[in-house]
């Protein structure tokens, strides 16, 4: 069994849960997942099964794409919903809708994120979230984010009994963007503490809402042995880099793993970003500018070779 299934992550389970339960419900040990997705988060999670673990690292690459609520009036220990209050201030009248928009666009094109403490990056050797049960603090690495598109979608709602406001948006970004954070800095740009109120992850690895299963669904397509014909193939994964079709005598090199220049491939100039190595319309190999060579393509990952 081998491709890509668009899961359908339903909130209460980590990413680690669903990839543990595929396995029983699948009768295979080769699974992994293509981005975390935090436990109070439902979502499109990618799942590679056999030969498609080889091309995991592309999908956490991709884009992907979320919506979600802000609230202003006060911020938590988690920067989401499920946290503990950390700072509370009143608000005593709404931000206006180009208060709000002209926030939402100081956060677009690469910006810089310090990672929550309830995370999963490490520090020391040690995860974020370790440090936060523990009631310790450490000094947290800046990391870039890149974010495609950022947008309000509705009206603002004001409570006024509650002195806080509430909108919801859609996020377009890069891997390791952490939309709690988002969320918070945000509030930060309008001054007023904030949280992450919502989130769903709509698309993920060019995976789609639409597409993706549940484990229930999952299990009843395994029961009428109907699985695989819901399976995407691994070229899923890889349809963003250039494709290049081999001829027999082409591949019998490639397959080999033999360093090719690009007047071999067809090439009028050495790629910037992977080339993907197609023969009779399955992917072979990954090929990549040789980083000390001149002139050389070398495999990057080899896919097939039988």
């Amino acid at each position: 069994m081998d491709g890509i299934l668009p899961l359908w992550k339903e909130a209460g389970m980590t990413s680690h849960d669903c990839v543990f339960k595929l396995r029983k419900i699948l009768h295979t040990k080769k699974i992994g997942h293509g981005g975390t997705l935090d436990p109070d988060v439902s979502g499109v999670l990618p799942i590679c099964i056999g030969k498609g673990t080889k091309v995991i690292e592309y999908m956490v690459d991709s884009g992907k794409t979320y919506e979600g609520q802000i609230t202003l009036g006060f911020s938590t220990s988690t920067e989401d919903a499920s946290g503990e209050t950390v700072e509370r201030v009143t608000l005593s009248k709404p931000f206006s809708t180009e208060e709000i928009d002209a926030a939402i666009q100081t956060m677009t094109g690469e910006i810089t994120q310090i990672p929550p403490m309830f995370s999963a990056v490490k520090v020391n050797g040690k995860r974020l979230y370790e440090y936060a049960r523990n009631g310790e603090e450490v000094e947290r690495p800046v990391r870039k984010a890149m974010i495609y598109s950022f947008e309000r979608t509705n009206e603002p709602e004001f409570d006024r009994e509650k002195g806080t406001q509430s909108w919801r948006f859609k996020v377009v970004c890069g891997k390791g963007t952490y939309v709690r954070t988002l969320s918070v800095d945000t509030g930060l740009v309008l001054g007023v503490p904030a949280h992450m109120s919502d989130l769903t992850r709509t698309a993920s690895g060019g995976l789609t809402a639409e597409q993706s299963l549940t484990l229930a669904q999952v299990a009843a397509l395994m029961e009428q042995n109907t699985i695989s014909e819901t399976l995407l193939p691994i070229e899923t994964a890889i349809e963003h880099f250039p494709r290049i079709d081999l001829s027999a005598a082409l591949y019998q090199k490639v397959k080999n793993g033999v360093r090719l220049t690009p007047a071999e491939l067809s090439l009028n100039e050495m790629p910037e970003d992977l080339v993907a190595l197609f023969y009779q319309d399955q992917v072979v190999s990954l090929y990549m500018a040789h980083p000390t060579k001149q002139n050389i393509l070398k495999p990057s990952k080899v896919l097939r070779n039988n």
